[in-house]
């Protein structure tokens, strides 16, 4: 729905510091699904509520694990650079 469908009460909530603020951390949200999904972690083949949040935990400790190795690879190709700099 475009700004022009909306009654004047909808427009100011959209403008609210709260509201704008929540519609950038849900494209954070997006976007770390997104990088789930291109992983490999689109789907959870475990039955039951308790196997899915499970699986939800370990997709979110792996992404983690993977920034933390990407910013670890990042770091020492800097020093590399440095040290061939110098």
């Amino acid at each position: 729905m475009t700004s022009t469908h909306l009654s004047a009460k909808d427009k100011e909530i959209e403008r609210s510091e709260e509201f704008v603020e929540s519609r950038r951390k849900h494209s954070a949200v997006e976007s770390c699904i997104n990088a789930l999904e291109n992983h490999g972690l689109d789907r959870c083949f475990d039955h039951g509520l308790y196997e899915f949040k499970r699986y939800v935990a370990l997709s979110v400790l792996a992404r983690n694990i993977q920034i933390l190795g990407h910013l670890l690879q990042q770091k020492e190709l800097k020093r590399q650079r440095r040290r061939k700099a110098a």
